[in-house]
């Protein structure tokens, strides 16, 4: 598939890593998703999607148009239609709560359709792209509307989990919870107060996503790899609770996850070749 992909102009940039188009006809249609530090947002026009949660007692969603997700902490699936058309926006962990307009928590773990979270916009957005539309016309019309839809004034708290948050992401989660409330003048239980509304899980849970992406993405299935380095690198002082939370957010084990990397290796042209697995 062709990935077209950018880094939104300010003041998105504060809230989204990047927005980016899809097309083209999948190498896989069934996609397996471990927890990574971000929520999200789909267009899809090229058919309906269906999504299913690891959680076997959760029911599948098919989505025929657009769906938000917010951060998981849990590994789910989804199925690509036969030929994709998508425009996708990477929100930071904390990102999505001033454009949804409805707390984080609701959407852990959860999707939810586009209409849904900002009504009667599916149909609009879907017009204004139109089928045969161009990658950056796509994006520019998805730029417009999240700034259309963005807080005009910040959340009481957001600020706070910016700073916070940014921390978490640029050590990888290596900084102690503790040492995050003590850095920004607040306790841990005030802290994760406010994760919890803006991000939707607790900073010590961001912390551990962050600490396994940064994992994820350092496999090279290409080589030799030493788990034990990696996990230690990644601030994994436990072999039994790195083995058991890898099972957990993949759904394999460290061996199961590389023998299938080698058997399906990713091209690296885009950022979806860092996290999700084939499934099919």
């Amino acid at each position: 598939m062709e990935y077209v992909g950018r880094v939104p102009a300010p003041p998105l940039d504060r809230f989204i890593d990047d927005v980016y188009c899809l097309t083209g006809v999948p190498r896989h249609r069934l996609m397996k998703v471990p927890p990574m530090p971000s929520a999200h947002l789909f267009l899809h026009l090229g058919g309906p999607v269906r999504l299913w949660d690891s959680d076997p007692s959760v029911p599948s969603a098919l989505m025929p148009d657009g769906w938000f997700m917010g951060v998981w902490t849990r590994h789910f699936l989804f199925e690509y239609p036969a030929r994709v058309r998508l425009v996708g926006v990477h929100f930071k962990p904390w990102g999505m709560a001033p454009f949804a307009g409805l707390p984080a928590a609701e959407l852990r773990n959860r999707w939810a359709p586009l209409d849904a979270v900002w009504q009667r916009s599916a149909d609009r957005l879907r017009n204004r792209v139109g089928d045969g539309g161009s990658a950056a016309e796509a994006l520019r019309v998805v730029e417009e509307e999240l700034r259309a839809h963005l807080a005009e004034a910040p959340a009481r708290g957001l600020d706070l989990v910016l700073h916070t948050g940014g921390r978490l992401e640029t050590s990888h989660g290596g900084v102690a919870v503790g040492a995050l409330a003590d850095g920004a003048g607040v306790s841990g239980n005030h802290l994760a107060g406010l994760f919890k509304a803006h991000v939707g899980v607790t900073p010590k849970r961001m912390a551990r996503i962050y600490r396994f992406a940064r994992l994820i993405v350092s496999v090279d299935p290409l080589r030799p790899v030493d788990w034990s380095g990696l996990a230690q690198a990644a601030g994994y002082f436990d072999h039994a609770h790195f083995s058991r939370e890898f099972k957990d957010f993949t759904g394999h084990t460290p061996t199961e996850y590389l023998a299938l990397r080698r058997r399906f290796p990713a091209d690296g042209r885009d950022p979806h070749d860092r996290g999700p697995m084939p499934a099919d």
